[in-house]
């Protein structure tokens, strides 16, 4: 999330930008221009000094690779826009108070040397390192040649009180012309008070550039975000597609295999029952058999029980509202269902909402005190919109237990959400809401 905001962020206009559309006129008499004339002064400087310090790390890394040793040197030159790009990132906010995120993957608990492999991979990384050279050999020359221009204008501006300052001294603010007086270089003051409002205007347009080039050089990238995106996208379906198969795999597992067992164990007890009476009705050993086959019958219907729960085959043949229909025939509860859907909704969806009722029914009737339950769904905006209404005593609380979290965890999986409302005294209401294209 943290990225995706920042992408986002990245998006917006810039806030100089904005203040100077919002109010052209009243803007070089605030506090912005004085901002971006100081950011501009310290990129140049910066600059400066960084086109230094690279140049000495280069030519020390190429002198000393002659030996062997300059390797490690011209790798701190790779890894320069690093910091680089963190200072920038920092500064930014003398001028915009949207801070550019981070663009590197966190690496929490990592070795140094997994932790330079990885930056060294990192777009990321390649790009601080282009705007550190751009910064040093271009930008820096740019925010210097401009910053001198306020400089020279804010002297014109004063132009008068060096004249009378240092009279009787000849000044020339004209190469070749003299200036006679104070008052022969005020038109110099108004010179130099239209360059002061040309420069605030300018500076605010090279502020605005340098701002979405820091963005898009040295914040997250767009197309990685979409990268991510499309990832999660696809392991969201893979997850909902592997629990479908593990379901089905139990499913087929217990009505394959325990179950036809238990009928082969009920069936066989009853013969041998019908051998002992046959023998001797009175054998105690009869009431023993019986005894068992009465177990292994109730385990059986226990067991058919806990196949139609995990997917009840009404639901695969009928559908969501006669599955949830079949569920409320049987609840100790009575229910009202009144599910309305124009058509059948893709199978995860309907598996997903059908343990999403089942869940809120059992609830009910274990904690809720409730005499009457209402089930209602529809299709809104093509998402499928359930909600779950009892009477009871209320104060249900999903961070309490596993069940509810656990199926607000897997309507999450679809792209929906899950809504509990609980107060105390009741009603709870369960909303349920999936989107029907999955």
């Amino acid at each position: 999330m943290g990225e995706e905001r920042g992408v986002a962020e990245g998006r917006q206009a810039v806030a100089v930008w904005n203040a100077l559309r919002a109010h052209p006129l009243r803007f070089p008499f605030t506090s912005a221009p004085w901002r971006c004339w100081g950011y501009l002064l310290g990129g140049g400087l910066i600059g400066l000094l960084l086109l230094a310090v690279l140049a000495v790390l280069l030519l020390v890394g190429l002198g000393l690779s002659v030996v062997g040793i300059g390797l490690p040197v011209l790798l701190g030159v790779a890894l320069a826009g690093i910091p680089v790009g963190a200072l920038e990132r920092r500064r930014l906010r003398l001028v915009e108070p949207v801070p550019v995120p981070d663009p590197h993957r966190p690496l929490p608990g990592v070795g140094r040397r997994a932790r330079l492999r990885t930056r060294l991979r990192e777009r990321a990384t390649r790009r601080e390192l282009g705007y550190t050279a751009l910064f040093a050999l271009v930008l820096s020359a740019v925010d210097l040649a401009f910053t001198a221009l306020p400089v020279f204008c804010g002297a014109l501006v004063v132009s008068p009180l060096v004249v009378w300052a240092l009279a009787p001294e000849t000044v020339m603010l004209i190469p070749g012309r003299a200036v006679s007086g104070p008052a022969a270089a005020l038109p110099a003051t108004a010179v130099g008070l239209a360059g002061l409002l040309l420069c605030a205007y300018a500076g605010a347009l090279l502020t605005t550039a340098r701002v979405r080039l820091v963005r898009v050089l040295l914040g997250p990238r767009p197309e990685g975000l979409g990268r991510q995106v499309l990832e999660l996208t696809r392991s969201r379906a893979r997850l909902v597609d592997a629990f479908e198969a593990e379901r089905r795999r139990i499913e087929r597992d217990l009505h394959d295999g325990a179950q036809q067992q238990l009928v082969a164990l009920s069936m066989t007890l009853g013969l041998a029952a019908y051998e002992l009476r046959g023998r001797d009705g009175d054998d105690p050993a009869v009431e023993l058999v019986d005894r068992a086959r009465g177990e292994a019958r109730l385990a059986l219907e226990q067991l058919r029980d806990l196949v139609r729960g995990i997917h009840p085959q009404v639901l695969t043949d009928h559908g969501l509202a006669a599955a949830v229909a079949e569920v409320a025939l049987r609840h100790p509860i009575p229910v009202e269902v009144d599910i309305d859907l124009p058509q059948r909704l893709p199978a995860p969806v309907e598996t997903t909402a059908y343990f999403a009722v089942t869940e809120a029914l059992t609830n009910a009737a274990k904690h809720s005190g409730a005499t009457a339950i209402t089930v209602r769904g529809r299709i809104a905006d093509d998402r499928l919109v359930l909600q779950v209404t009892d009477d009871g005593r209320g104060g249900a609380d999903p961070a309490a237990g596993a069940g509810l979290q656990g199926l607000a965890d897997r309507i999450a999986i679809l792209r929906g959400r899950l809504m509990v409302t609980s107060p105390i005294g009741g009603p709870t209401r369960l909303r349920v809401e999936v989107p029907c294209s999955g």
